[in-house]
């Protein structure tokens, strides 16, 4: 198992690039399946969970190929894939490979998916995709194991849904369900991330007609068939960029994240500005300067546009080296605050009552080993280390490469003092 280790202490300077967004990357990869014809999608994230998904497709039958060098620009070809032949072991290993359920419906009219899985931070039901797949008409089942749904002989009929809450798999999902069923299909109470907008678009590229996309009522007429692309390319990663601004409010310095889309990082610059970090704007870049002492605040996650749930354990990271009480309230999951026991191991005060973690931040922290408890966790391990005094080595780091490329690179040409080492390396084989 490999680690990272951090000796903190050195502010971070320079500029940074953002890859693709994860979280947009994977619905699309899957989504490519309804169409049924190639599709050549650009600023491919290539981080684990996408090439996961790659990798489910490319076993369902699909063809599937990297053609630059970097890996960031993929042909798929879902011409030959199968429905209900999803691989469940790698399935399960996911959260995003619960958008084969709408995929596979949309095209095929019939799905078998195995759960999925992803980060353990508390219960991630998918009754509001059930719901959305039995108002179009399908007959769904689903056990602890898998989830089935079957299309009526007509196909699926456009309808109306609701959300009980906001969901934003369930509104991609039934999005992507939706593109092929007869007549009109109204979203109401619909997420409105930035990666739905961006799966809209993948799919109106490809022929579909959905409107809406990004407000709180999607509309989606569907279409007899759909059409493959020749370049689509994904939009930036709104989590990566927040990661690598709370990083340097937390060790001071100055970095230019670019490659990004400012407007998606709104509530992220404007609480760093609260606090009393420089926040500068560019088209598609933003400078992140600090050098003084920060002020407390709170926050709270929300939907979008609201405070991101993703961003919530790199901002408690970032409260640890801020002198005063900060308060961070989680309202999306249940068990998200697993990592503050690893903070704690730190130095870091921390008291969590319910859904809200105060803490108590401006005493030094001191390295120890920790546990990237899952993927935002592993990014706040790393936040927090490069503000501690001395060394922090941080183990499980596999959590981290689901959803970061060359994060460890990318922090070390900002002048961290940081690295990647292989456990096998450290392995003693005495001589005979």
């Amino acid at each position: 198992m490999d680690k990272i280790v951090v000796r903190g202490g050195q502010p971070l300077n320079g500029t940074v690039r953002i890859n693709g967004m994860k979280n947009a990357a994977l619905p699309i990869v899957f989504a490519s399946i309804a169409t049924g014809a190639e599709c050549i999608i650009e600023n491919i994230p290539p981080v684990n969970d996408v090439l996961m998904a790659l990798e489910i497709i490319r076993e369902m039958g699909a063809e599937v190929e990297f053609v630059d060098i970097f890996q960031t620009t993929v042909r798929i070809n879902p011409k030959n894939i199968k429905p209900g032949s999803s691989p469940s072991d790698m399935v399960r290993r996911i959260r995003g490979s619960i958008y084969l359920a709408g995929a596979e419906l949309s095209r095929f009219g019939y799905t078998d998916v195995a759960l999925p899985g992803g980060c353990n931070f508390g219960v991630r039901p998918i009754d509001q995709h059930e719901k959305a797949f039995a108002a179009l008409g399908a007959e769904v089942e689903s056990d602890d194991v898998h989830v089935t749904a079957r299309a009526p002989e007509g196909g699926l009929c456009g309808t109306s849904v609701y959300f009980d809450v906001v969901s934003v798999g369930a509104t991609i999902n039934a999005m992507i369900a939706a593109v092929r069923a007869k007549g009109t299909t109204v979203l109401e109470h619909a997420a409105r991330e930035p990666h739905i907008v961006d799966v809209a678009n993948f799919l109106n590229t490809c022929g579909a007609n959905i409107v809406g996309a990004g407000t709180e009522t999607i509309k989606i007429h569907g279409v007899e068939e759909l059409h493959g692309c020749e370049c689509y390319t994904i939009i930036p990663d709104m989590i990566e960029a927040g990661t690598y601004m709370a990083a340097v409010a937390a060790t001071g310095g100055c970095v230019r994240v670019e490659n990004i889309i400012p407007k998606h990082l709104d509530c992220i610059s404007s609480l760093l500005r609260a606090m009393g970090a420089r926040v500068d704007e560019e088209d598609d870049a933003v400078t992140v300067t600090t050098g003084r002492r920060l002020k407390p605040i709170n926050v709270d996650t929300r939907p979008y546009p609201g405070f991101p749930t993703d961003m919530h354990p790199q901002f408690s990271a970032l409260f640890c080296t801020v002198e005063g009480m900060c308060e961070v309230t989680e309202n999306i999951f249940t068990n998200r605050f697993r990592y503050i026991d690893e903070l704690r191991k730190l130095g870091a005060e921390i008291k969590v009552n319910g859904k809200t973690a105060q803490i108590y931040g401006g005493k030094p922290l001191t390295g120890a080993t920790v546990k990237a408890v899952d993927l935002r966790a592993g990014a706040a391990m790393i936040i927090a280390g490069l503000a501690a005094e001395g060394e922090t080595s941080i183990t499980e780091v596999e959590s981290i490469q689901r959803g970061y490329s060359g994060i460890v690179r990318n922090f070390k040409e900002l002048g961290a003092d940081i690295e990647e080492i292989e456990f096998a390396k450290h392995i003693f084989i005495e001589e005979d």
